[in-house]
């Protein structure tokens, strides 16, 4: 049986991986392997906004089934910021480092540390879309621990963990992490309807 082909809307090695090892039913494809190196438009103010123009944008150019994601980190001290702006929170280079270290004096003189990580995946699918979200809890660390991951990931430790996401296994994140809570709301979706 031939697995249903989608794009999955990233030039994120990282994030392909973990949705890869997610979704092993479906053939999951980057926009590489679809010759899309197009700068692709993020200019809405929310995550959902974001995910949905990404979608829309390769079905309408390429014609695919294709989800695309957005994905913030709210930091309840700093009125959910860094949020829709997270991946170039310390300007358009879109450096981790800089990122963390700015999210970390930000936050030096405050007591409430709790955050969370918040993800939405648009999936456009036979000319229907469908809008998924996951949230991950946890708070922000004063200072960074493990190297796994990417992103915020050595500075947010999710609630009931002792560790941060940057200290975990792939397998052990994806099972509590936002874009694995939005990916397994996908993949049901995906495995209760015949495509």
């Amino acid at each position: 049986m031939n697995k249903l082909k989608l794009v999955f809307a990233t030039n994120n090695k990282n994030k392909l991986k973990e949705v890869q090892a997610m979704l092993t039913n479906f053939e999951i494809v980057s926009l590489a392997d679809i010759n899309c190196f197009d700068d692709i438009p993020e200019t809405a103010d929310t995550l959902e906004g974001n995910a949905i123009l990404k979608a829309n944008y390769i079905t309408k150019k390429f014609g695919l089934n294709c989800f695309a994601d957005d994905t913030g980190l709210e930091v309840e001290a700093l009125n959910n910021a860094p949020g829709v702006y997270s991946a170039r929170y310390s300007g358009e280079h879109h450096n981790a480092e800089a990122n963390m270290s700015k999210l970390l004096k930000e936050l030096k003189t405050k007591n409430d540390r709790k955050a969370q990580f918040r993800t939405a995946i648009a999936l456009n699918i036979q000319e229907k879309q469908f809008i998924f979200e996951g949230v991950c809890k946890g708070e922000i660390l004063t200072k960074k621990q493990g190297n796994e991951g990417f992103g915020y990931d050595p500075i947010f430790k999710p609630n009931g963990f002792d560790k941060s996401f940057a200290e975990m296994e792939m397998k052990e994140k994806g099972s509590i992490s936002h874009r694995g809570k939005a990916i397994e709301q996908l993949v049901n979706f995906l495995n209760k309807t015949t495509w």
